[in-house]
């Protein structure tokens, strides 16, 4: 009776397998995000330099920037940019699924630049008069929040707030207008005040905006990458359709090779990608063709450390073991044959994230959580399911674990 239910709870266990897998693939494969290589749209890497008269580029400067740039490209409605600094001076831009490319290249390259306008739309003051992060936050004899300014030449100053008593100065940053203050006296000591109704987390982002813009950047490409989205779609279903036919036949050579393992390798191979699909939407990650080679890669590595454990077991089995003291055995002798392989191309895989950028990154990320999710479906959940089996007593014959009678030896 115990025999019957454990293959009871593995047929269960398949069943409910297959019902989880039919009904939540589609929804993951469709929410996972799709790098330009796959859905089209291009890749652009920004060399960053000062304006006339600007500071030199630093950390800072170049996140602002990207942040800046971000900003920008939100408000053309192109959702979730990647963009990332690289060194001390460079940009990378990707931005998948845009048609309009050149409108938004053109877009991207214009400099970050705060200005300073008066009432007839003409610029007074540029971000190259403030002094670099010299906008900060205090607050009024009221308690209320107000943004201070120093500038580089006071006099300027001063007199452009002279000829200014009684109008509006306007600061734009870009072509947005950020505030749109009076002038009610002149300014001498070279330090601005702005102030308006304010609350505390608008005035920091305020502050931090006109800092970006005292620090303009001109941004110069060096390297870009188009590719259109029928291209991209293309290289999707083909290699899509390449791993699932690679896949398909190394399942069939391990039903051939181990029999019953075999079966049980594929169950495993299943579980292992349908898990790593929902490990990458938990994770919000961008899939790419070189995530793909990895993915499929990692199918193969899963192959093999469910080759490895089933050779063990049938030497196990040749030795004249019984089957559930074969599968301790050989379990036991593989596991750490596999981990070593496994933790070592951890290690490369970690080393290749860290000094890597870009598709070299995506790669490297893939594989290590590729090898995580390998290490519980094809060694641990692997072994519970042949367990199972075993223990049913249904399939007891060493042929079912592709082992010849006269190959054992009597003990």
């Amino acid at each position: 009776m115990k025999g019957s239910s454990r293959l009871v709870a593995f047929l269960g266990i398949i069943v409910i397998m297959a019902g989880v897998f039919a009904w939540t693939t589609p929804g993951l494969v469709k929410d996972i995000k799709l790098g330009l290589d796959l859905k089209g749209g291009f890749e652009v890497l920004y060399e960053a330099s000062p304006l006339e008269g600007g500071v030199e580029v630093t950390q800072e400067s170049l996140k602002q920037t990207a942040k800046s740039l971000e900003e920008r490209i939100d408000s053309k409605g192109i959702t979730e940019p990647e963009i990332t600094t690289e060194g001390s001076n460079r940009i990378r831009v990707k931005l998948a699924g845009v048609t309009n490319e050149d409108e938004v290249r053109d877009m991207l390259k214009k400099p970050v630049n705060l200005t300073f306008r008066n009432p007839q739309g003409e610029t007074v003051l540029t971000g190259t008069d403030f002094v670099q992060n010299g906008a900060d936050v205090v607050r009024d004899e009221l308690g209320n929040p107000m943004i201070t300014i120093k500038l580089k030449d006071a006099k300027k100053f001063e007199d452009v707030t002279t000829k200014l008593i009684g109008q509006k100065m306007s600061i734009y940053l870009d072509d947005t207008m950020l505030s749109d203050p009076m002038v009610n006296y002149a300014i001498p000591g070279g330090t601005a005040q702005i102030s308006g109704n304010y609350t505390l987390e608008e005035a920091k982002k305020l502050r931090d905006t006109i800092n970006l813009g005292a620090l303009p950047l001109k941004l110069t490409e060096k390297y870009t990458q188009s590719v259109g989205a029928k291209l991209g779609e293309q290289s999707l279903h083909q290699t899509v359709e390449a791993g699932i036919i690679g896949s398909a036949i190394v399942l069939v050579f391990l039903i051939i090779l181990f029999r019953v393992p075999g079966v049980v390798a594929g169950i495993t191979v299943i579980s292992y990608v349908w898990l790593l699909l929902l490990v990458f939407k938990l994770m919000n990650a961008t899939l790419t063709l070189p995530g793909i080679a990895a993915f499929v890669l990692g199918v193969g590595m899963a192959v093999d450390a469910n080759i490895i454990m089933y050779e063990r077991i049938k030497e196990e089995i040749r030795s004249g073991k019984s089957l559930l003291s074969s599968l301790k055995a050989g379990s036991k002798n593989s596991l750490r044959t596999i981990m070593d392989a496994n933790i070592t191309n951890i290690i490369a895989s970690v080393v290749l994230y860290v000094i890597g950028n870009g598709a070299i990154r995506g790669f490297a990320l893939t594989m290590i959580f590729s090898i995580l999710v390998s290490i519980v479906t094809n060694i641990f959940f692997s072994r519970f399911l042949i367990h199972l089996l075993i223990r049913s007593n249904k399939f007891k014959k060493p042929s079912y674990y592709g082992v010849k009678e006269e190959e054992i030896r009597a003990l």
